[in-house]
């Protein structure tokens, strides 16, 4: 067992990754000598796992010697059925203790999943329900009573304050601010983008300790978005005049990836066309150019992130419907699920209204009788009434 061989580092003193692709090459050694003990090793029945967190750490050569099985999270029903059937049973015969002593009801087991612990297995809720197990047996020892029942109520006299706080949806439809879903190692993530426009040259800036993937993805949604101006109804002036700022919460966390490029579009389309985006939807998917949207990994994750912030409509790459085979029934229950090939059907459902397209300006328009009428005077020399200022001008678009 090779445990954590994504975390296998190279300095000065050597390469261990250098040794492992002689072992696990079959083709190349059955067998290795080991060099302090002088004692030869028949790997030929042998048989070699590796577990990771992550694959990109792992060194490209390596992991081309390796079948990659990749295993989800578990989901917050896996875990409860974990702790009930086995995490607080061994718990309460670790400490001494039995059922007649405490007795955590099913409400608070949910409750340290979703705010006590946030990770893909259940080593840490295994912790949390320790805690709580210690604290009954000090108070069964001390002779405080025999019975303690730890519901939701109470659970916080025995973890304290909560850790997490679940991410849910926006209160009301806001404009420039669209809901995201994202992948961590601890499992899926709601991202909420903001974006803002104020007056500058026409400059992008991108917070929120951002990678270079993310940041190229912000470029091509605002060249996306720049291509249908005139679709969305954007005065074509704003990307001159107008500095556009994106921003990404929860500026301590590095965040990578393409998945976000629909939902950094649709924040930037909203921001300049001033049109608000649905507070009780996600999306996730990949942008290009030409506004098709990409498929992305890490689907159950982000479904299971959207379940829990109350999200009631989820939209996804089309290319990704194949892989709803693989999802259970629960998770799905609940959630509407909306496929997108292209950005215009991302803009149909995520825009509160649909854009609108500007009028052509091929064609030169007839003046209006009032009109020639008042340059009739001006010339013959009469004065000519003003006409108000909201009559000849337009005013450029205040974005917020």
């Amino acid at each position: 067992m090779l445990d954590e061989v994504d975390k296998v580092g190279m300095d000065f003193r050597g390469d261990p990754s250098a040794a492992l692709l002689e072992v696990l090459d079959p083709e190349q050694n059955n067998s290795f000598t080991d060099h302090y003990l002088g004692v030869p090793f028949d790997l030929t029945d042998v048989l070699f796992i590796a577990t990771a967190n992550l694959i990109d750490p792992i060194l490209p050569a390596l992991r081309d010697r390796m079948e990659v099985i990749g295993i989800p999270g578990y989901t917050e029903e896996e875990k409860l059925g974990i702790a009930q059937k086995y995490l607080i049973p061994r718990q309460l015969n670790e400490h001494g203790i039995t059922e007649k002593h405490v007795r955590i009801a099913e409400p608070a087991v949910r409750q340290i999943i979703a705010n006590y612990t946030r990770e893909a297995g259940v080593r840490n809720l295994e912790r949390e329900i320790a805690n709580v197990m210690r604290k009954v047996a000090k108070k069964v020892a001390e002779g405080k009573g025999v019975g303690f029942p730890v519901n939701p109520a109470n659970l916080h006299k025995y973890l304290g304050v909560p850790k997490f706080v679940p991410e849910e949806e926006l209160k009301v439809d806001e404009i420039g601010v669209a809901t995201g879903l994202a992948w961590t190692e601890s499992g899926g993530d709601v991202l909420y983008i903001e974006a803002t426009a104020m007056k500058g040259k026409g400059q992008l800036t991108l917070t929120g300790q951002l990678g270079d993937v993310m940041k190229e993805s912000a470029q091509a949604a605002l060249s996306y978005v720049r291509s249908r101006e005139r679709t969305l109804g954007i005065d074509p002036d704003v990307f001159t005049t107008q500095d556009l700022h994106i921003h990404v919460p929860a500026g301590a966390i590095p965040k990578d990836g393409p998945s976000a490029g629909i939902t950094m579009a649709i924040a930037i389309a909203s921001t300049l066309s001033q049109i608000p985006v649905r507070r009780d939807l996600a999306m996730t998917g990949e942008i290009t150019l030409r506004g098709r949207v990409l498929p992305i990994g890490g689907l159950k994750e982000k479904l299971l992130a959207a379940k829990r912030a109350k999200l009631t409509t989820v939209i996804l790459p089309k290319r990704n419907k194949k892989d709803l085979d693989e999802i259970p029934k629960h998770i799905l229950k609940g959630i509407q699920l909306v496929f997108a090939d292209t950005m215009d059907d991302v803009m149909k459902v995520a825009l509160r209204r649909g854009p609108k397209p500007t009028r052509p300006t091929g064609k030169p328009q007839t003046p209006q009788p009032q009109q020639k009428k008042s340059a009739t005077r001006a010339k013959t020399g009469r004065t000519a009434r003003s006409l108000p200022v909201h009559a000849t001008t337009t005013r450029p678009r205040q974005l917020h």
